[in-house]
Order: C-alpha cells, then structure tokens, then sequence
C-alpha cells in the first residue's frame, strides 16, 4: 500500500504566529518535523501543505518537498485533503506541524493498523497518564473500549480514578477515502460544542482506532514551549 505523510503547515497560527519557521539549530521548526518524517520507513513520501509564499520562501534551500494550499483551511484536515486530492496514495498521515520530535516509530505502527486489518482511521495516545493530566484542561483525553478503539474524547478534568483514559497524542492516519468523507462531512454538534473535530468522526460512525506509547511528544504551541524544547 501506497502511504504520504502530509504535515499541515499554516504561516499565521492563532497562538504563535510563525512558530513553522522559528529557527530551531539553524533550521525552521517544521524542517524538523519534516525531516522526523521522512525517516519513517512506512512512508513513500513526505509533503509539507504550506500556505504561504513566506514559507515556500523559508523552506527552499532545506530540500523539502512543499504543496501550496488555500489560505481558507479552518482545519488542518481540510488542508491535508487538498494536498492529496490528486494523488493516487491509499494512506494518509496527518503530522504535526509543530512536534519537531515526532517519532517516526509511531508513525509506522499507525500506518501499520491500516495496513493490516479494517481499520479506517487511527491515532495514539500516551499510556503516561496521571491525576494532574486527568485534571488538565489542556490535555485532551480519551477513553478506550476494550478493543483499542476511541469511546471518547474530552478536555475537561476527569475524576483521578477514572480509568482507561489516556493521553490524546495529535497525529492521525486515514485512509484516503476515510479522509474525503471526513472533510466532506458537516462539523457534527459535539465537535462545535467540545471543540474537538475527532468527534465529527465518532459521530458519523468512523471508527477511530487508537495505539498506546509510552512516551507523549509535546507540540509547540507558546514560546514557553519553544524555550523548553531548544533547552533539552
């Protein structure tokens, strides 16, 4: 099976506005993540969905592979799907623009599960969960049934008893006719409400498998982050 790897890249991000390409060791954030990607060895090719001439600008003499995409995206599966629409790949893995870290690892055992079995669409999420994430608004949860498969998510605290939940990693695997009915559906109510778009999912009967490891990636969202990933 044929698999792409697209990393979603917005120039104007709500909470810090060009983190892609905040220079992390010489090079933009997301050449990291790009480079993180490229040594999956599931993948048959990398793309980074830019938005930007900036960032085509940015990114050309680091040898990465871009596509350029609608500044009108609200989500960065709709900019994904609009990257792949017109390639023939039968798995699509949307990583993260900001988690210079990724674990090319976890990107094969999430293609992997679509390789291997029915599943449709698959994500991760982190086994390391305790009472202070459960109690975080910040971390997204999500709660297993018994099969691996996502009954839940949510950011509100959950009680530090609850068990089977764990820590919602961002990065998904689709197939690619999974990944057009998602964007052609209708954001579903429970994804308006919670602010969560895996529920538009969930709620029109897309299974969501979900693999566990042992270790949580942290995206860079504010600058306090970035001053903490420059000094590990």
């Amino acid at each position: 099976m044929y698999a792409i790897g697209v990393i979603p890249a917005r120039l104007n991000s709500t909470r810090l506005p060009k983190k892609i390409l905040h220079p992390i060791q010489g090079k933009p954030m997301v050449v990291h993540v790009y480079e993180q990607a490229k040594k999956a060895t599931s993948l048959d090719d990398v793309i980074v969905a830019i938005d930007a001439e900036e960032t085509a600008d940015a990114l050309k003499s680091f040898n990465v592979k871009t596509i350029m995409t609608s500044v009108d995206h609200v989500s960065g599966t709709d900019r994904i799907f609009e990257a792949v629409q017109n390639i023939e790949t039968d798995i699509v893995v949307n990583i993260q623009g900001d988690e210079p870290s990724v674990d090319p690892a976890l990107i094969d055992e999430l293609v992997g599960q679509l390789e291997n079995g029915p599943v449709q669409m698959a994500t991760a999420a982190g086994k390391d969960m305790n009472p202070k994430k459960l109690t975080d608004v910040n971390t997204v949860k999500v709660l297993l049934d018994g099969d691996g498969y996502a009954v839940n998510f949510r950011r509100e605290p959950v009680v530090a008893e609850a068990g089977g939940y764990y820590h919602h990693v961002g990065i998904y695997a689709y197939t690619k006719t999974a990944l057009e009915k998602f964007t052609q559906l209708s954001p579903s109510e429970n994804e308006q409400k919670l602010k969560l778009e895996q529920y538009r999912a969930l709620d029109n009967d897309i299974p969501i498998k979900v693999i566990l490891t042992d270790k949580v990636n942290k995206g860079i969202d504010t600058m306090d982050d970035l001053k903490q990933f420059e000094a590990q």
